[in-house]
């Protein structure tokens, strides 16, 4: 199938996460809320990838405000990378790399989806085998509700940091 020829397809089902062996697949997780501008940033970034022909050893989801739906990820994947937004003082489309290590680690809640997600990565904190979790954020200056688009600054870090991803994923893959 081209590339041209692949469309994001919404995936509502569990059975997704155990089709196919994922000991040494990567999981990009985007997280946000796609109608509040720019803290949507990791659903933009994983309709992006979305749409290039990635390594095998990567698989993307669009996590949304998914919260404790998406505890299953954490079951099925040994290393997952997060794509959130920060409101960390930075300049807008700044992008930071975090090794968190505790849940209160993750950013500062932007909007109600932090609210699960902090909630989830605890849970995944209590679990006998805990994956390797690795966090890209992108700073945003401002929440502006009921839109979809994205500030210019924000817009124009997509690229880089699919690059820095797709890096990162590459680095992590090599050691496994």
């Amino acid at each position: 199938m081209s590339i041209k020829e692949r469309t994001p397809v919404a995936i509502s089902s569990d059975s997704y996460f155990f089709e196919k062996d994922k000991s040494n697949s990567i999981l990009i997780l985007g997280v946000g809320n796609y109608l509040m501008g720019d803290e949507g940033i990791g659903v933009h970034v994983m309709q992006e990838m979305a749409k290039i022909n990635l390594p095998d050893y990567v698989d993307i989801l669009d996590g949304g405000t998914g919260g404790f739906l998406l505890l299953n990820c954490f079951e099925a994947y040994q290393t997952i990378i997060f794509v959130d937004a920060t409101m960390d003082g930075k300049p807008a489309g700044t992008i930071s790399l975090i090794r968190p290590k505790f849940a209160s680690d993750f950013p500062s809640a932007l909007s109600v989806h932090d609210v699960g997600l902090k909630d989830m990565i605890e849970a995944v904190y209590l679990m006998d085998e805990k994956p390797d979790l690795h966090l890209f954020t992108v700073s945003i200056e401002e929440l502006v509700p009921m839109t979809i688009e994205l500030s210019p600054n924000v817009k124009n870090a997509i690229p880089q940091i699919i690059e820095q991803i797709l890096t990162h994923a590459a680095a992590l893959h090599l050691k496994s």
